[in-house]
Protein backbone atom coordinates (compact mmCIF):
# COMPACT_ATOMS: atom_id res chain seq x y z
CA UNK A 1 0.00 0.00 0.00
CA UNK A 2 2.86 2.74 1.01
CA UNK A 3 4.70 1.47 -2.76
CA UNK A 4 1.29 1.98 -4.20
CA UNK A 5 1.16 5.67 -2.74
CA UNK A 6 4.23 6.85 -3.58
CA UNK A 7 4.35 5.96 -7.30
CA UNK A 8 0.61 7.65 -7.17
CA UNK A 9 2.04 10.35 -5.50
CA UNK A 10 5.00 10.72 -7.89
CA UNK A 11 3.04 11.00 -11.07
CA UNK A 12 0.24 13.88 -9.02
CA UNK A 13 -2.22 11.33 -9.61
CA UNK A 14 -4.13 10.34 -6.26
CA UNK A 15 -5.83 7.05 -4.52
CA UNK A 16 -8.92 6.56 -2.28
CA UNK A 17 -9.16 9.24 0.34
CA UNK A 18 -6.95 11.81 -2.31
CA UNK A 19 -3.71 10.88 -0.48
CA UNK A 20 -0.76 13.58 -1.53
CA UNK A 21 3.25 12.84 -1.36
CA UNK A 22 4.43 15.37 1.06
CA UNK A 23 5.71 18.63 -0.80
CA UNK A 24 9.31 17.70 -2.55
CA UNK A 25 10.95 19.16 -5.29
CA UNK A 26 11.71 15.65 -6.94
CA UNK A 27 8.01 14.15 -6.42
CA UNK A 28 5.86 16.79 -8.52
CA UNK A 29 2.37 17.21 -8.46
CA UNK A 30 1.55 16.81 -12.04
CA UNK A 31 -1.53 15.86 -13.20
CA UNK A 32 -3.76 15.75 -9.67
CA UNK A 33 -6.14 12.92 -10.72
CA UNK A 34 -7.80 9.99 -8.89
CA UNK A 35 -6.96 6.59 -10.29
CA UNK A 36 -10.65 4.76 -9.90
CA UNK A 37 -10.61 2.09 -7.56
CA UNK A 38 -11.17 -0.88 -9.66
CA UNK A 39 -8.07 0.30 -11.79
CA UNK A 40 -5.69 0.69 -9.07
CA UNK A 41 -3.90 -2.64 -9.25
CA UNK A 42 -3.66 -2.81 -12.82
CA UNK A 43 -2.20 0.83 -12.85
CA UNK A 44 0.04 0.28 -10.10
CA UNK A 45 3.39 -1.18 -11.59
CA UNK A 46 3.16 1.23 -14.57
CA UNK A 47 2.68 4.19 -11.69
CA UNK A 48 5.92 3.14 -10.00
CA UNK A 49 8.25 3.72 -13.09
CA UNK A 50 10.30 6.83 -13.51
CA UNK A 51 8.53 7.69 -17.17
CA UNK A 52 5.33 8.44 -15.18
CA UNK A 53 6.58 10.19 -12.47
CA UNK A 54 8.51 12.57 -15.02
CA UNK A 55 4.67 12.58 -16.71
CA UNK A 56 3.84 14.14 -13.68
CA UNK A 57 6.51 16.83 -13.58
CA UNK A 58 6.50 17.78 -17.10
CA UNK A 59 2.30 17.81 -17.01
CA UNK A 60 3.23 20.44 -14.25
CA UNK A 61 5.45 22.16 -15.87
CA UNK A 62 3.88 22.95 -19.09
CA UNK A 63 0.36 24.25 -17.21
CA UNK A 64 2.67 26.55 -14.97
CA UNK A 65 4.46 27.97 -17.62
CA UNK A 66 0.71 29.15 -19.07
CA UNK A 67 0.13 26.65 -21.76
CA UNK A 68 -3.42 25.44 -21.84
CA UNK A 69 -3.95 21.56 -21.77
CA UNK A 70 -6.96 19.71 -22.77
CA UNK A 71 -9.06 17.86 -21.13
CA UNK A 72 -9.10 20.04 -18.32
CA UNK A 73 -8.20 18.88 -14.67
CA UNK A 74 -10.75 16.13 -13.22
CA UNK A 75 -11.36 15.01 -16.49
CA UNK A 76 -8.13 13.47 -17.94
CA UNK A 77 -9.26 9.86 -16.35
CA UNK A 78 -12.92 10.23 -17.57
CA UNK A 79 -12.64 6.75 -19.54
CA UNK A 80 -11.62 4.94 -16.49
CA UNK A 81 -14.05 6.64 -13.89
CA UNK A 82 -17.31 5.77 -16.38
CA UNK A 83 -15.88 2.04 -17.42
CA UNK A 84 -14.57 0.24 -14.52
CA UNK A 85 -12.30 -2.84 -15.47
CA UNK A 86 -14.56 -5.06 -14.29
CA UNK A 87 -17.72 -3.47 -16.17
CA UNK A 88 -15.53 -3.25 -19.45
CA UNK A 89 -17.02 -5.26 -22.51
CA UNK A 90 -16.27 -3.04 -25.21
CA UNK A 91 -12.49 -1.56 -25.99
CA UNK A 92 -12.28 1.51 -28.46
CA UNK A 93 -8.96 3.28 -29.08
CA UNK A 94 -8.28 6.28 -30.02
CA UNK A 95 -4.99 8.93 -30.49
CA UNK A 96 -5.25 11.65 -28.28
CA UNK A 97 -7.50 14.37 -27.02
CA UNK A 98 -8.79 16.40 -29.11
CA UNK A 99 -7.20 20.43 -29.19
CA UNK A 100 -9.65 22.51 -29.51
CA UNK A 101 -11.71 24.71 -27.23
CA UNK A 102 -13.91 23.27 -24.86
CA UNK A 103 -14.06 19.70 -27.42
CA UNK A 104 -12.13 17.19 -24.76
CA UNK A 105 -13.83 15.41 -21.52
CA UNK A 106 -11.71 12.51 -21.13
CA UNK A 107 -12.91 10.02 -24.19
CA UNK A 108 -12.50 9.19 -27.40
CA UNK A 109 -13.45 10.60 -30.23
CA UNK A 110 -16.49 12.13 -28.17
CA UNK A 111 -17.26 15.60 -27.19
CA UNK A 112 -19.87 17.60 -24.91
CA UNK A 113 -23.38 17.88 -25.41
CA UNK A 114 -23.55 21.78 -27.45
CA UNK A 115 -20.12 21.17 -28.90
CA UNK A 116 -19.81 20.47 -32.67
CA UNK A 117 -19.79 17.04 -33.59
CA UNK A 118 -16.00 16.94 -35.27
CA UNK A 119 -15.63 14.53 -38.39
CA UNK A 120 -14.32 11.36 -37.36
CA UNK A 121 -17.79 11.82 -35.04
CA UNK A 122 -19.50 12.33 -37.55
CA UNK A 123 -18.81 9.53 -39.87
CA UNK A 124 -18.69 6.94 -36.65
CA UNK A 125 -22.66 8.13 -36.35
CA UNK A 126 -22.70 7.41 -39.99
CA UNK A 127 -21.67 3.69 -40.00
CA UNK A 128 -23.44 3.17 -36.55
CA UNK A 129 -26.85 4.16 -38.54
CA UNK A 130 -25.79 2.43 -41.59
CA UNK A 131 -24.68 -0.60 -40.00
CA UNK A 132 -27.56 -1.10 -37.33
CA UNK A 133 -29.94 1.63 -37.90
CA UNK A 134 -29.62 4.01 -34.95
CA UNK A 135 -30.35 7.51 -35.96
CA UNK A 136 -27.77 10.06 -35.93
CA UNK A 137 -28.15 11.85 -32.72
CA UNK A 138 -27.72 15.68 -32.33
CA UNK A 139 -24.93 15.55 -30.68
CA UNK A 140 -21.36 13.81 -29.75
CA UNK A 141 -21.72 12.90 -26.19
CA UNK A 142 -20.57 8.97 -26.13
CA UNK A 143 -20.83 8.83 -22.18
CA UNK A 144 -24.24 6.30 -22.45
CA UNK A 145 -21.78 4.08 -24.20
CA UNK A 146 -19.06 4.75 -21.54
CA UNK A 147 -21.41 3.54 -18.77
CA UNK A 148 -22.71 0.73 -20.73
CA UNK A 149 -19.04 -0.74 -20.84
CA UNK A 150 -17.23 0.66 -23.93
CA UNK A 151 -13.96 1.54 -22.95
CA UNK A 152 -13.15 4.96 -24.76
CA UNK A 153 -9.61 5.39 -24.66
CA UNK A 154 -6.97 7.37 -26.00
CA UNK A 155 -3.23 6.25 -26.31
CA UNK A 156 -2.78 9.93 -24.94
CA UNK A 157 -4.56 11.36 -22.11
CA UNK A 158 -3.74 15.17 -22.30
CA UNK A 159 -2.72 17.63 -25.50
CA UNK A 160 -1.50 21.00 -25.13
CA UNK A 161 -3.66 23.74 -27.05
CA UNK A 162 -4.15 23.93 -30.75
CA UNK A 163 -1.13 21.02 -31.32
CA UNK A 164 -2.26 17.48 -32.02
CA UNK A 165 -0.07 14.87 -30.56
CA UNK A 166 2.06 17.39 -28.55
CA UNK A 167 2.26 14.74 -25.58
CA UNK A 168 3.00 11.68 -27.35
CA UNK A 169 6.07 9.59 -26.17
CA UNK A 170 5.49 11.70 -22.71
CA UNK A 171 4.64 8.84 -20.63
CA UNK A 172 1.07 8.64 -20.89
CA UNK A 173 1.45 5.18 -23.57
CA UNK A 174 2.37 3.34 -20.69
CA UNK A 175 -0.40 4.10 -18.50
CA UNK A 176 -2.67 3.55 -21.16
CA UNK A 177 -0.98 0.43 -22.80
CA UNK A 178 -0.88 -1.15 -18.80
CA UNK A 179 -5.13 -0.19 -19.30
CA UNK A 180 -5.75 -2.20 -22.46
CA UNK A 181 -3.96 -4.91 -21.40
CA UNK A 182 -5.97 -5.54 -17.96
CA UNK A 183 -9.05 -5.92 -20.00
CA UNK A 184 -7.01 -8.21 -22.13
CA UNK A 185 -6.09 -10.40 -19.28
CA UNK A 186 -9.47 -10.81 -17.63
CA UNK A 187 -11.53 -14.13 -18.89
CA UNK A 188 -14.72 -12.48 -20.33
CA UNK A 189 -14.49 -12.32 -23.99
CA UNK A 190 -14.27 -8.40 -24.92
CA UNK A 191 -13.95 -6.58 -27.74
CA UNK A 192 -11.52 -4.36 -29.44
CA UNK A 193 -11.97 -2.13 -31.94
CA UNK A 194 -9.20 -0.57 -33.47
CA UNK A 195 -9.58 2.53 -35.88
CA UNK A 196 -6.20 3.57 -37.86
CA UNK A 197 -2.72 2.11 -37.67
CA UNK A 198 -2.24 4.09 -34.06
CA UNK A 199 -4.94 1.79 -32.84
CA UNK A 200 -3.48 -1.17 -34.43
CA UNK A 201 -0.17 -0.41 -33.22
CA UNK A 202 -0.88 0.07 -29.51
CA UNK A 203 -2.86 -3.44 -29.60
CA UNK A 204 -0.32 -5.31 -31.10
CA UNK A 205 1.96 -4.56 -27.73
CA UNK A 206 -1.09 -6.91 -25.59
CA UNK A 207 0.12 -10.60 -25.87
CA UNK A 208 -3.06 -11.49 -25.14
CA UNK A 209 -4.69 -9.87 -28.30
CA UNK A 210 -2.27 -11.99 -30.67
CA UNK A 211 -3.37 -15.31 -33.22
CA UNK A 212 -5.69 -17.81 -30.69
CA UNK A 213 -6.82 -14.50 -28.24
CA UNK A 214 -10.50 -15.40 -26.90
CA UNK A 215 -11.61 -11.91 -27.42
CA UNK A 216 -12.56 -10.35 -30.78
CA UNK A 217 -10.59 -7.88 -32.34
CA UNK A 218 -11.92 -5.64 -35.14
CA UNK A 219 -9.57 -3.29 -37.50
CA UNK A 220 -10.51 -0.72 -39.69
CA UNK A 221 -9.49 2.35 -41.23
CA UNK A 222 -10.09 5.58 -39.16
CA UNK A 223 -12.98 7.21 -39.92
CA UNK A 224 -11.02 10.58 -40.40
CA UNK A 225 -13.01 12.00 -43.65
CA UNK A 226 -9.49 11.15 -44.70
CA UNK A 227 -9.85 7.03 -44.50
CA UNK A 228 -13.04 6.60 -44.13
CA UNK A 229 -13.84 5.72 -47.51
CA UNK A 230 -11.09 3.09 -47.76
CA UNK A 231 -12.83 0.76 -45.55
CA UNK A 232 -14.10 1.96 -42.29
CA UNK A 233 -17.64 2.74 -43.97
CA UNK A 234 -19.16 -0.90 -44.69
CA UNK A 235 -16.98 -2.43 -41.92
CA UNK A 236 -20.04 -2.92 -39.54
CA UNK A 237 -17.66 -2.72 -36.24
CA UNK A 238 -21.50 -2.47 -34.24
CA UNK A 239 -23.38 -5.08 -35.37
CA UNK A 240 -20.03 -7.97 -34.80
CA UNK A 241 -19.26 -6.24 -31.49
CA UNK A 242 -22.89 -7.22 -30.64
CA UNK A 243 -23.07 -10.30 -31.72
CA UNK A 244 -20.03 -11.67 -30.66
CA UNK A 245 -20.86 -10.13 -27.11
CA UNK A 246 -24.31 -11.92 -27.53
CA UNK A 247 -22.74 -14.91 -28.76
CA UNK A 248 -20.81 -15.38 -25.21
CA UNK A 249 -23.42 -14.10 -22.97
CA UNK A 250 -22.14 -10.78 -22.30
CA UNK A 251 -24.98 -9.02 -23.69
CA UNK A 252 -25.47 -6.19 -26.58
CA UNK A 253 -24.61 -2.91 -26.05
CA UNK A 254 -27.30 -0.19 -26.48
CA UNK A 255 -25.19 1.87 -29.27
Amino acid sequence: MHCHRRALGRLGIEGKGRWQAPAHRHRPRGVSETIPESWRPALEPVLAMPESRRLGGWLRREEASGKTIYPPRGQRLRALELTPLDKVRVVILGQDPYHGPGQAHGLCFSVPEGVRVPPSLVNIHKELRDDIGVAIPPHGNLEHWARQGVLLLNNSLTVEAGRAGSHAGKGWEAITDAAVAAVARREEPSVFILWGSHARNKAQRVPELGPGTRHLVLTSPHPSPLSAHSGFFGSKPFSKANAFLEAHGRGKIDW
